[in-house]
């Protein structure tokens, strides 16, 4: 796979949203909480000054894990995709060949994949099995629960299900 990150420009307003958001309000709550601590006395001995620093140590990751996301994005124009075949930002409707049951997700970047909303990852073992396929065709999908299969109903782009 390539070195890019896919992204809607929902997920990339979305991202680039929050990031400035930890960058200004994450970092200033951040530096509270140390002071906070550190005016409680004694460091050496002080386990709230080291939990606010473990913290601050933990927002600077996430915030470099987005940044880095962001310098690698590769916005995604929907209107240009093709249906015929499951890709990125394909809707896809399901049909598990057990159960007889529907399902319908959105193929998304791992940023954006949200299991609330239906939007699996790409790189997920049913995103990854979905890859490629046409209308009608089986997938068979190994997940760490076993080994599924399921039937493409439908397929689609755009924002709707």
């Amino acid at each position: 796979m390539s070195n890019y990150t896919y992204l809607t420009q929902g997920g990339y307003d979305k991202l680039k949203t929050d990031l400035e958001e930890l960058k200004s309000n994450g970092r200033r709550e951040a530096a509270h909480a140390i002071a906070e601590a550190r005016a409680q006395g004694d460091l050496s001995e002080n386990a709230e000054y080291d939990a606010a620093k473990e913290a601050q140590g933990l927002l600077e990751l996430k915030i470099s894990e987005m940044e880095t996301v962001l310098s690698t994005a590769r916005i995604i124009d929907e209107s240009l995709l093709d249906d015929s075949k499951v890709a990125i930002l394909s809707n896809v409707t399901i049909k598990n060949l057990k159960t007889g049951k529907e399902m319908t997700y959105k193929l998304v970047s791992e940023t954006e994949a949200d299991a609330k909303l239906m939007k699996i990852s790409v790189t997920s073992p049913i995103g990854q099995g979905l890859l490629g396929k046409i209308r009608g065709e089986i997938a068979k999908v190994t997940t760490p629960g076993g080994s599924l299969e399921f039937e493409v109903v439908e397929i689609t782009i755009g924002n709707d299900f």
